[in-house]
């Protein structure tokens, strides 16, 4: 840590933990109706338990995206935060927010579309927070005024991220139309304005970790610009098959979106292969593993997972099954949850005053997730393919159908836990670090 004002990340990191935390118990809470007679239906029916579970998992990675900008911008910069109360400020802002719609979910008060369901006033209290942000981390690179494309693209994938979600506030008369903009924000976030965030914070780290020449990552930072620009807003077409959009878009959109993860892939590989020619000794192998494990991951679950099933011929089939459950827990484990999870083992340590720390926990935690989520896409996947061989093929009830997919709902539960019990490694690992004595 070269800047005292870097510490004003650790507060978002560790709300980012204990927000990935909860989102487990929801997850558990979501599987477990599909398997069993549900006792909590009238308290936390299943629309409420999804909608916490899948709000918690934005709103835990927006605290790790912002954690991570408040600890790389000082660093790229040269110059101290611009403003810690305002870091502050925001971050108070965004926890009532997020504490105020799970609440308010609890209490059957949701509002808009799915993943949007917070209540107007309290989207208004995310963009007051958003524009705190953007103020703040732009003021801070003005001091010195020494630009570098990580920060220009962390920047630039924020801003993008907050003008994509103010989509989300609005309300359409006409369901078509409505839709049409929410993927804007849905997909436009997480195919758009977060591949420029991860892959501006995976330079970094690869920077600072491996000592790679800083023209080797921004090559790959500006390919994966072009990238988001071409395939990441072209690909959010094959979301548009099935509301009333013109048929161009079932090819345009099937095709693009499966380019966005490489440039990533690449930066990684570019970036090891330097790394073994120059014979380079890496400590901090946990941030090393993690962002390895993140390019692979986020190629295997956004990319192939993706390409499997949004081509048209198949997507007819598989809309909305739990094939499509099986590609969004893969691909936001791999492109996002993951990138957060490098930055914390990168900078944790650091911000605690370590020069090395005691990685064998992080080892394991490592591990077991990693396994755990990919044991839990397969089986999402195999019980989508039941799903949709037959309720969509041969046109068997929907209810009826779930009983012959209770066996691979009860394996993901398995996998679940799994990957659970590496997460509670993590936390554990994140609060009780502890360093090695040189």
């Amino acid at each position: 840590m070269t800047h005292k004002t870097q510490r004003e990340a650790y507060p978002y990191f560790v709300m980012a933990v204990l927000l990935f935390g909860l989102q487990l118990v929801f997850g558990f809470l979501t599987i477990a109706k599909y398997i069993w007679p549900d006792p909590l239906i009238g308290i936390l029916p299943f629309n409420t338990t999804r909608a916490i579970h899948m709000n918690l998992l934005v709103f835990w990675l927006l605290f790790g995206f912002m954690g991570g900008t408040y600890y790389m911008i000082p660093e790229e910069s040269g110059a101290e935060l611009y403003s810690p109360l305002l870091a502050r400020i925001q971050f108070w802002l965004l926890a009532g927010g997020g504490v105020a719609a799970i609440v308010g979910y609890v209490l059957g008060y949701s509002w808009g579309m799915p993943f949007l369901e917070q209540p107007t006033p309290i989207k208004v209290l995310i963009v007051v927070a958003a524009l705190i942000f953007l103020y703040n981390a732009f003021m801070t690179v003005m001091k010195t005024k020494r630009w570098t494309a990580i920060q220009g693209v962390l920047i630039g994938g924020m801003v993008f991220l907050a003008v994509m979600f103010l989509f989300g506030i609005v309300f359409m008369r006409n369901l078509a139309t409505q839709y049409y903009l929410w993927w804007w924000v849905i997909h436009l976030w997480v195919e758009g304005a977060w591949e420029l965030i991860t892959g501006a914070i995976m330079a970094f780290i690869l920077l600072k970790l491996t000592g790679v020449d800083r023209a080797l990552v921004e090559k790959w930072l500006y390919v994966e610009i072009a990238l988001v620009l071409f395939t990441g807003i072209i690909g959010t077409g094959h979301h548009y098959y099935w509301i009333g959009t013109p048929s161009y878009w079932l090819w345009w959109g099937g095709i693009f979106s499966a380019l966005e993860p490489l440039p990533i892939l690449f930066m990684v590989i570019d970036t090891m292969r330097n790394v073994r020619e120059r014979k380079v000794e890496i400590k901090n192998r946990m941030a090393l593993r993690w962002t390895v494990g993140c390019a692979w991951f986020h190629f295997v679950g956004a990319g192939v997972w993706g390409f499997a099933h949004t081509l048209p011929q198949i997507n007819q089939w598989t809309h909305g099954t739990q094939i499509t459950a099986s590609h969004g827990h893969m691909a936001f484990f791999g492109a996002y949850a993951m990138v957060n999870l490098t930055m914390i083992y990168f900078a944790v340590p650091k911000l605690k005053g370590f020069a090395d720390y005691d990685q064998r926990r992080g080892e394991r935690a490592f591990w077991m997730m990693v396994s755990g989520m990919f044991m839990m896409g397969l089986s999402l996947s195999v019980a989508g393919i039941v799903q949709t061989y037959l309720n969509r093929v041969l046109g068997m009830d929907f209810l009826l159908t779930q009983d012959y997919m209770r066996l691979w709902f009860m394996v993901t539960m398995a996998s679940a836990g799994l990957f659970a019990y590496g997460a509670l490694t993590f936390i554990y690992d994140f609060f009780f670090m502890k360093p090695v004595e040189a």
